[in-house]
């Protein structure tokens, strides 16, 4: 018996108990698997139709056992390219999430580093001296971990935050704190430490030079050292798996060639199978870099904006604390405060930009099974004199050739000229020619959209050449179809060409859930309408009907309040034995007065026209008045 199931067959072949048990197995031989990737490969290996699965009935035990077995035999391959893009495609989308989450998580961190110090100064109840030195000692502490401008245990920073403190919040002042509420207090806390951190920064300022400032000196730290290598690392490994990508290319579209004979197609010391692994590999890579370094742009971006209105804000508080001994709190707390939001937005940034370096490096170890196979020697052995082209150079090639519209008028074509937003399109496919893929056996080529843009059920597709674009548009749902069935060959196209609506039973790895049966059958989606007659049976139309509980429990309660009460009535003084009186009114009559006859003036009608309006500039005008008598 090849594996152990008793898990699986007491849950009743569900996904969760295979995922369990292949995890397991995979731990019990030396290798970590995560549930993640466990899952997608128990469905990738069910769809395949080299397996024999029915995805359309309910796997038999010895089903389940195979199916088990191939998963671990192939999550158990060394060195493979498919499995490492897999890998590759699981860790990204587990890890990677946009902006604004990125922040919200940081933020997240921050407050539960600060929340053991908060919970201590919010809930202490001192008694002594010895306990308010204390106390105003963890204030301290809270306002220098909030603020990130040193370490806690450098005296120096220590100095420097308590001296701020003083300024605006002497220890004498602890008495009134600590009679505050809980919610009072953290609410204090967090603006004392924003009005502290904005003096920290102004005094840091001052201390540079009083008529220009040095940003680099006022940057955080960690930011002045990753703002400007992180963008350049991520953009030398893109060089490096763009380059890759195209010997790659180069090499298949000559092995894919139509009418290559099989010997060649065959030949041992050309293995197709592992050159489109390893395509689809670095292609994954790229698409991974090209999101990472569209983040890392715009936290470079952000922090250019911050800079500016860092310094803006530093000037006009200079200006403002110039030759006076006293100002008033109400005019500089304000500004202190945003100081203080200036320099956390930076900080966030330099930590967004530690996650992305983090997960641009955790990406490296899943490209290696390729460069292994192929080294940059036997590549350029296999591409000889083959021409290597560029994405560039092949959209720059097919520039010339554009759909006409009146050729194929049985689809729908969106054309640059006439399409708004056409540089923002949603291409299916991740913009990859899908008729490349069904019939050059699985190469990628990239689409070029100013050829023409299929529109076909609402989706939009991109070809390399008018040829392609053509024959795809001749009989589109099989040519779909058909990419669908080669992703069935290579599960790790699911995801690169984002099929996840061809595969429904693979979800996303973000959204997974392990609960879900085995071999789900795709499901299948339509528009649909139905129209329905409103109360069909009028008779049986109660009004009065409730359907809500907690409405019919109000109702009885205010019933049986009703019934405790007596309904009286009480005559005024004013109206005791008096009767009402109406008083009935005539409307006023319009009068009108007739007089012998009707009469009436008219007086000449002015008429006047002007001559020489038409002709040259330089000519005057001629203005003459002709009245007409009143008995023309």
């Amino acid at each position: 018996m090849p594996v152990e199931m008793s898990r699986a067959q007491d849950s009743g072949f569900t996904i969760k108990s295979i995922i369990t048990e292949i995890v397991q197995q995979c731990a019990e031989r030396g290798q970590l698997v995560s549930d993640a990737l466990a899952a997608f490969m128990v469905k990738s290996m069910a769809l395949d139709p080299r397996n024999g699965f029915n995805v359309n009935r309910t796997p038999t035990r010895e089903e389940v056992l195979k199916l088990v077995e191939l998963c671990l035999d192939r999550l158990m391959e060394k060195c493979n390219p498919s499995l490492d893009t897999i890998k590759l495609q699981v860790y990204f989308d587990l890890n990677y999430t946009p902006r604004c989450e990125f922040l919200e998580e940081i933020h997240q961190v921050a407050e539960s580093r600060l929340s053991t110090v908060n919970r201590e100064i919010t809930d202490s109840r001192v008694k002594t001296q010895g306990e308010l030195d204390a106390l105003y000692s963890k204030i301290i502490t809270y306002i220098v971990l909030h603020s990130g401008m040193g370490s806690a245990a450098d005296v120096n920073t220590v100095q420097e935050a308590t001296a701020a403190l003083q300024s605006v919040f002497p220890q004498t002042e602890l008495g009134t704190f600590m009679v505050l509420l809980k919610r009072d207090k953290e609410q204090q806390l967090n603006e004392l430490a924003m009005i502290v951190t904005g003096i920290q920064l102004v005094n840091k300022a001052i201390k540079i030079g009083e008529e220009e400032i040095d940003l680099h000196e006022l940057m955080p730290v960690a930011l002045n050292k990753r703002l400007p290598i992180v963008s350049q690392t991520i953009e030398e490994e893109l060089s490096v798996s763009q380059r890759l990508a195209w010997k790659f290319t180069a090499v298949l579209e000559k092995l894919t060639l139509p009418g290559l004979p099989e010997k060649l197609q065959g030949n041992c010391n050309i293995p197709t199978v592992l050159l489109k692994q390893a395509l689809y590999n670095v292609r994954q890579h790229e698409v991974f870099l090209k999101m990472l370094l569209d983040d890392a742009h715009e936290c470079t971006q952000h922090v250019e904006s911050l800079q500016r209105e860092l310094t803006a804000q530093i000037m006009l508080l200079k200006e403002t604390l110039k030759l006076r001994t006293a100002v008033p709190t109400a005019n500089v707390f304000p500004l202190f405060k945003t100081l203080s939001k200036l320099w956390s937005g930076l900080q966030d940034e330099a930590e967004l930009l530690h996650i992305l370096s983090r997960i641009r490096l955790n990406l490296q170890p899943f490209i290696a099974a390729q460069a292994k196979i192929f080294s940059e020697d036997y590549l350029d052995g296999l591409v000889e004199e083959s021409e290597v082209k560029t994405d560039e150079q092949r959209m720059t090639e097919s520039e010339g050739e554009q759909i006409v519209p009146v050729e194929m008028k049985t689809q729908e074509w969106l054309l640059p000229k006439t399409t708004a937003n056409f540089n923002n399109l949603l291409l299916q496919y991740n913009g990859v020619c899908g008729y490349t893929v069904v019939s050059r056996d699985g190469l990628l080529l990239p689409g070029n959209p100013h050829i023409g843009v299929l529109k076909h059920k609402e989706k939009l597709y991109v070809f390399s050449s008018k040829k392609a674009a053509l024959t795809f548009a001749s009989c589109p749902d099989d040519f779909i179809a058909q990419v669908a069935e080669k992703a069935k060959l290579y599960p790790e196209l699911i995801h690169l060409l984002q099929l996840h609506q061809e595969f429904s039973c693979i979800s996303p790895f973000s959204e997974r859930q392990p609960g879900d049966r085995l071999l789900g059958k795709p499901i299948t989606k339509c528009d649909s309408s139905i129209q329905t007659d409103m109360h069909p049976l009028a008779t049986n139309n109660v009004k009065s009907y409730e359907w809500n509980e907690w409405e019919l429990r109000r109702k009885a309660i205010k019933l049986t309040d009703l019934l405790t009460k007596v309904t009286h009535s009480v005559q005024t003084d004013l109206c005791h034995m008096r009767r009402e009186s109406i008083t009935q009114t005539w409307p006023t009559k319009d009068a009108a007065c007739q007089s012998k006859r009707d009469n009436e003036r008219n007086v000449p009608k002015p008429q006047t026209y002007l001559a020489g309006l038409r002709g040259k500039k330089d000519r005057s005008r001629v203005k003459t008045s002709l009245p007409r008598s009143v008995d023309e």
